[in-house]
């Protein structure tokens, strides 16, 4: 490859979608400042909720979830708690049953029938629609924490908005080690450009640990049909066909109470097996938006390697690299930033220059692992 032949296109090219990545980051900057916090909850008794959490053996973690709704400052008449067992091997159904006998909320522990399926957890939130009393249905999972003020929280925005679906943010509890802070700051980009596109009227991204939608809105838009053979998607799918039938129906709730909890991956394999599961979702996508916006990232982050090994190579000079170093990270750190200091998570804020380093060979590393189907999850091989 020589000097000319790098110079007449590659460099202008690398340049343009840089600076156009700089551009749309500043974009998702002002999106999210954009987004009003919720307001004050009204008691309304129109409004009950079904919480759905699907497990498999979360022996260690159950128990933790429902103390916490237990403790809910929304109307314990109000709604009521469907943990969806998806076979575990575990104590996971003893505990439950246990703390069921003594909690002041509505709780039913439901075993799933022992039959293979493609995707386990849709087939959880399915059974649980059928069951369900809530006319708002809100989905977590078992190894997660939430605020006392988390229920009503989600009330209140449904109230204030009658949005038909939801999203809400997710982050990792507290981090002790360098790994823990990069999984915090790279959560915190998902949930960010996530909640940025859904204010930007082009909902992608949300998380089925934080989530909330009517149960008249998952019947009238056939809830995961067309979509149940996929293993992954549960959230992402279903906000996608909710957002084609109602266009101004998705919100992004944007109350640090509302904020929900899980633990950072503490081993390299539960870590691969997580991203994998979620990349494998972009080349089933039937709308373009979160199609385009995935391969763009990856178009993004690829351009930055190729211009480090450009420069490694003695092909274009630091001047170069080190410019369209910047023009990318510095929107990123102011982006990530706001979105770190919402999320309580400032500490993690420090780690992001080590995050922006290794992202762009993650991105890429994903992005051809997914195109492998199959991976294993909960002790089951998925595709």
């Amino acid at each position: 490859m020589t000097t000319h032949y790098i110079n007449s296109w590659l460099i202008p090219l690398l340049w343009l979608v840089i600076l156009s990545y700089s551009v749309f980051t500043f974009i998702l900057t002002f999106f999210w400042n954009r987004i009003k916090p919720s307001g004050v909850f009204k008691f309304d008794k129109r409004i009950f909720i079904t919480v759905i959490v699907p497990v498999r053996n979360e022996e260690d973690n159950i128990g933790l979830l429902l103390n916490d709704l237990d403790k809910q400052h929304f109307p314990h008449e109000q709604f009521e708690v469907l943990i969806m067992d998806d076979n575990s091997t575990d104590r996971t159904a003893t505990i439950v049953q246990a703390l069921a006998a003594k909690s002041q909320v509505n709780l039913h522990l439901i075993t799933l029938p022992d039959t293979a399926t493609t995707s386990p957890k849709k087939r959880s939130i399915e059974t649980a629609i059928s069951r369900a009393k809530g006319n708002l249905i809100v989905t977590t999972d078992g190894d997660c924490r939430v605020e006392s003020g988390w229920l009503q929280s989600i009330a209140a925005c449904y109230a204030a908005t009658n949005a038909k679906l939801i999203s809400a943010p997710v982050t990792f509890s507290e981090e002790t080690t360098l790994t823990d802070h990069l999984q915090t700051v790279e959560f915190a980009s998902l949930i960010g450009s996530g909640a940025s596109a859904i204010a930007a009227g082009y909902p992608s991204l949300c998380n089925g640990a934080n989530l909330a939608y009517e149960k008249n809105a998952f019947i009238e838009v056939d809830g995961f049909e067309g979509v149940r053979h996929i293993a992954s998607g549960d959230d992402e799918f279903l906000m996608h066909k909710i957002a084609a039938k109602y266009p101004k129906g998705v919100h992004f709730l944007k109350d640090p109470r509302a904020t929900v909890t899980t633990k950072a991956h503490d081993n390299w394999q539960a870590f691969f097996r997580q991203r994998k599961r979620w990349a494998s979702k972009w080349k089933h996508y039937q709308s373009k938006t979160p199609l385009l916006l995935a391969i763009y990232i990856f178009a993004c982050n690829f351009s930055l390697i190729v211009s480090g090994l450009l420069f490694a190579f003695g092909l274009v000079d630091g001047y170069f690299f080190l410019s369209l170093l910047s023009a990318k990270c510095l929107p990123e750190w102011l982006f990530l930033g706001s979105v770190l200091t919402f999320l309580k998570k400032q500490k993690s804020i420090l780690y992001i220059p080590i995050t922006q380093i290794i992202y762009p060979f993650y991105v890429c590393f994903f992005g051809l692992a997914a195109q492998k189907p199959a991976y294993e999850w909960k002790g089951r091989k998925l595709v």
